[in-house]
């Protein structure tokens, strides 16, 4: 058994996992954020709850990139664990053995491993939620990289000043990372918004943008438009690079199957591989991908 957690910067999702198929939730608890002694003792309550047996391995997802040298998590989110080697700390706490990876690394493992990408050798997760993300697995693996930044394609100086048809000058938007111009600026539901609110003079949340595209408002049309331009360059670049068989996608834009086509066409427009079934498709674990991720890395990790 693996008792798996999906740690945002609101709350603690717990279930316990007798396979990567097999999920049994527990319930949810808000996130201790400036608090550590109160942030292990609400993952020691769920352990509790969870009557795992006592070296029933800990498996978690969470928001923020642990190093897999250093094993030091950068977690802006929660203040109480950043900085911190947070599998070392709770194993000693917990007494068990713990997994930690980041929430798109997580996704990408539950889509490779029993999702849209299951049965592919090569297989990037993009994250379209509130920002940009992403996580590569090859050959059922985690690659995490120098750092633990693979598969990171939303930060980089490299969305373009240009988009649409016809073209629009793009704002370079300074960026949380630091950096400005990145695709995190533009490319999920806030950058939505921000480019609505560019082209158009007016604010709205991006699920109201998509509803008003799908009934046909050109606005809305307009900007969808010019984010799958500004998207599909970068993501073709990734696609490119890794040689990726399939890209899942997450996040609130995934909701929309007509934007994550739309999306596909423009990235099999841009790549080199002639690909006529569809690369870039909504990831089909819809429900809790994070917890049969960490399902997935705490299997992996018991069997190593």
């Amino acid at each position: 058994m693996i008792v798996c957690f999906d740690i945002g910067g609101s709350a603690i999702k717990t279930a316990t996992a007798t396979s990567p198929g097999d999920l049994r939730m527990l319930g949810r608890r808000p996130t201790p954020l400036g608090d550590l002694d109160a942030f292990v003792a609400s993952l020691a309550v769920s352990l509790a709850d969870a009557d795992a047996p006592a070296d029933a391995p800990v498996a978690i997802s969470i928001t923020g990139v642990v190093d897999p040298d250093t094993r030091i998590i950068k977690c802006a989110n929660i203040p109480a664990i950043d900085g911190l080697k947070l599998a070392d700390l709770l194993a000693e706490r917990l007494g068990r053995p713990v997994h930690i990876a980041n929430d798109a690394d997580c996704f990408a493992l539950a889509e490779a491993g029993m999702g849209a990408g299951r049965g592919y050798r090569i297989v990037f997760g993009a994250i379209l939620g509130t920002g940009v993300g992403g996580g590569l697995v090859i050959d059922g693996r985690l690659v995490t990289g120098a750092g633990g930044f693979a598969g990171e394609w939303g930060h980089g100086p490299v969305a373009a000043t240009r988009a649409g048809d016809p073209p629009v000058d793009i704002p370079r938007l300074p960026c949380g990372c630091g950096l400005a111009g990145c695709v995190d600026t533009i490319g999920g539901a806030r950058g939505m918004e921000r480019l609505h609110r560019h082209l158009h003079g007016i604010e709205l949340a991006s699920r109201e943008i998509v509803s008003a595209w799908d009934a046909g408002d050109p606005a809305a049309a307009r900007t969808v438009e010019v984010q799958v331009d500004l998207l599909a360059g970068p993501l073709a670049l990734v696609a490119n690079v890794v040689g990726a068989h399939v890209i899942p996608v997450g996040g609130g834009l995934a909701n929309s199957t007509r934007f994550v086509a739309a999306l596909d066409e423009a990235v099999r427009a841009r790549i080199l591989r002639k690909a006529v079934a569809p690369l870039v498709v909504p990831g089909t674990c819809r429900t809790e991908p994070g917890l049969i991720g960490a399902a997935l890395l705490g299997f992996a990790g018991a069997a190593a």
